[in-house]
C-alpha cells in the first residue's frame, strides 16, 4: 500500500472513532478517542498518526488534534 493510501486510511480511521466519541459526554470525549487508539493500534500506526500530526494534522477532525495530547506516542525508528 503507498504511503498516502496507508496515511489516508489511518485519517479515515482516527476520525471515525473521533465521530463515534461525539456521541460521549463532553468532558469524555478526548480520553475515549486516546484510550481507544492507545489499546487498539500498534506503534507504527500511532507513529504514522504523529508524523501527519506533526506535519500540520490536515483532513483530522478536531477531536483526534485534542486526544493527540494524552495517545502514547512511541519512540522514534533509529535512523539508518
Amino acid at each position: 500500500m503507498s504511503h498516502d493510501k496507508t496515511r489516508a486510511k489511518l485519517i479515515y480511521m482516527a476520525n471515525q472513532i473521533a465521530t463515534f466519541f461525539l456521541t460521549q459526554p463532553e468532558a469524555e470525549r478526548a480520553q475515549g478517542v486516546a484510550t481507544h487508539i492507545n489499546k487498539f493500534w500498534e506503534p507504527r500506526m500511532r507513529r504514522q498518526l504523529f508524523e501527519h500530526i506533526d506535519a500540520g494534522g490536515e483532513g483530522l477532525k478536531p477531536l483526534v488534534l485534542e486526544a493527540a495530547a494524552k495517545i502514547h506516542r512511541p519512540e522514534p525508528l533509529p535512523a539508518h
